[in-house]
């Protein structure tokens, strides 16, 4: 049983920092593939970012290119978003997801097949 929880999330004015935090346990991660995603009232889920346990490759989302940090500890099975220069677009619930069948880093959440409960980010214009 694989579990993540995501922690860190909170309210702060445009042009603020938040690092947000996801405790996985339960399995061992080195080969899989992390994402971040996010939730905003009445849109669909979007991708922020993923993270390759093994390889270290990175992508994000172009509208947190720049702005926004995916990193891991691999010691502690965390993984965490630095996120920078927040701007009130960026306000929704932050989910934290792993992919079990492959390192390959992937956009759509649907490739991602263990979810965190998700934690609230709002940012204040």
């Amino acid at each position: 049983q694989v579990q993540l929880v995501e922690s860190g999330g909170g309210l702060v004015q445009a042009g603020g920092s938040l690092r947000l935090s996801c405790a996985a346990s339960g399995r061992t991660f080195s080969s899989y593939a992390m994402g971040w995603f996010r939730q905003a009232p009445g849109k669909e889920r979007e991708f922020v970012a993923a993270i390759s346990w093994s390889g270290g490759s990175r992508a994000y989302a172009d509208s947190v290119k720049g702005r926004f940090t995916i990193s891991g500890d691999n010691a502690k099975n965390t993984v965490y978003l630095q996120m920078n220069s927040l701007k009130p677009e960026d306000t929704a619930v932050y989910y934290c997801a792993a992919d079990s069948r492959s390192s390959w880093l992937k956009r759509g959440p649907t490739n991602y097949d263990y979810w965190g409960q998700g934690t609230q980010v709002t940012v204040s214009s």
